[in-house]
């Protein structure tokens, strides 16, 4: 009998987002942090759920993350996160700290927990302080529900200059329990790893604690939001947050439970999701452009070359143009930091071939434009240094990138 794998047995729920696991609840509100549409939001569970975080690896770190950093080190449990958009909370000094704790404080009394049971996120823009008497009011105008319009509501409220909300849900049968996962996610600018200007939340009703969570969600970061890159700025408020709350009943998950490689294909499939969806929604992109990088001696390797070419800005406009210009991908794979030999690489568009073992190769220029001009392509790099492969995501660089980044602040 057939062994099923992991990628298997994880199956995508339709229509899946943050409420898609037990026992969670969200919702949005319209606080006038931005003229009309929603600016704060919330993720609730009843159930103390197990927590864990990564952050941006930019220096200059904003308010939030220090709070939140806080109040995941007490217990390794929260009640929910609070969110803002439009107003950063960055390089704000004493004042920009006080006002990230007050927002915890405010949303903490408002579900009647902790205050140390409430994580903080802000995006927009830098250097402004927060407005704390609308943030006040948005928070007492947050009414969550299971609904999946409060999980829309949620995915609004995050949103800055995102064209779309980004969300997923998938789930497994873990000791006879379904387990359930589910994520929302904003990102389009100043997206580069690690990570990028995004906010990742991601949610399950799996019983896991706190410290094997963060070993999981370390373990996928790598390969899924490091992996993306937009226009090679990182951000200062960069941040993906796990929610557990265990109504899934199952038994606790670690690296010695033998379904373990399945929640974490779950979890990788949930990020993974995520990231992908930023990187096409870059600003001004209209395109996906997925780089695979084959026969490296280490998939950081890999990993680093796929980043270097998809990050290049000659690539993302020749991407634009739908100009299959190879020449650009090589010179990139020559500057990763990355050691091959030249005369032993091949690069197709898709599976048109395009360089042989470092000679060029006739192709029709007519084919490979209407296989760039697609929403979504990929670039793909064949090595002979080893046996290891690597991929990252990331999007063409369009003139909407430069009109909107003119005008960010206005």
């Amino acid at each position: 009998m057939k062994t099923l794998q992991p990628v298997e047995v994880v199956k995508q729920v339709n229509e899946g987002n943050i409420l898609t696991p037990k026992g969670f609840k969200a919702d949005g509100a319209h606080a006038g942090l931005r003229y009309e549409k929603k600016d704060v939001g919330v993720i609730y569970t009843e159930t103390p759920a197990s927590s864990a975080a990564v952050y941006t690896k930019n220096i200059v770190q904003a308010a939030p993350i220090a709070v939140t950093k806080d109040s995941i080190s007490q217990e390794g449990k929260l009640h929910g996160i609070i969110v803002n958009s439009a107003c950063a909370n960055a390089c704000t000094g004493e004042q920009g700290l006080k006002d990230a704790y007050e927002m915890r404080k405010l949303a903490a009394e408002k579900f009647g927990v902790s205050e140390h049971l409430f994580a903080v996120a802000s995006t927009g823009v830098i250097g402004e302080l927060l407005d704390m008497e609308k943030i006040a009011n948005g928070i007492q105008a947050l009414n969550p529900t299971t609904e999946r319009v409060s999980a829309e509501s949620f995915e609004t409220a995050i949103l800055t200059t995102d064209l779309v909300s980004k969300h997923c849900g998938y789930e497994a049968i873990i000791d006879g329990k379904k387990v359930s996962m589910g994520g929302a996610a904003k990102g389009s600018g100043m997206i580069h790893p690690n990570m990028a200007t995004m906010l990742g939340f991601i949610t399950t009703d799996a019983v896991i604690e706190s410290t094997d969570l963060h070993a999981a969600l370390r373990e996928v970061t790598n390969d899924t939001f490091n992996q993306i890159t937009v226009d090679g700025d990182c951000s200062t408020n960069d941040m993906v947050l796990v929610l557990a709350n265990g109504e899934a009943g199952n038994e606790p998950l670690s690296s010695t439970h033998p379904e373990w490689p399945v929640f974490i294909e779950m979890l990788k499939q949930t990020a993974e999701t995520l990231a992908k969806k930023i990187a096409k929604d870059g600003e001004g992109a209209t395109k996906l452009i997925e780089v695979n990088v084959h026969g490296m001696k280490t998939k950081p390797e890999a990993q680093m070359m796929g980043k270097t070419i998809v990050g290049s800005n000659l690539v993302k406009t020749a991407a634009y143009g739908a100009d299959a210009n190879w020449g650009r991908i090589i010179a990139a794979m020559g500057r990763s930091g990355v050691t091959f030999n030249p005369r032993e690489a091949t690069i197709a568009f898709g599976d048109i071939v395009v360089l042989k073992d470092g000679e060029p190769v006739a192709f029709s220029e007519e084919d490979a434009k209407v296989y760039l001009e697609q929403d979504s392509f990929t670039i793909n790099v064949y090595l002979k240094e080893g046996t290891e492969s690597g991929t990252a995501w990331g999007c063409d660089l369009t003139y909407e990138y430069v009109k909107i980044n003119g005008s960010y602040r206005s």
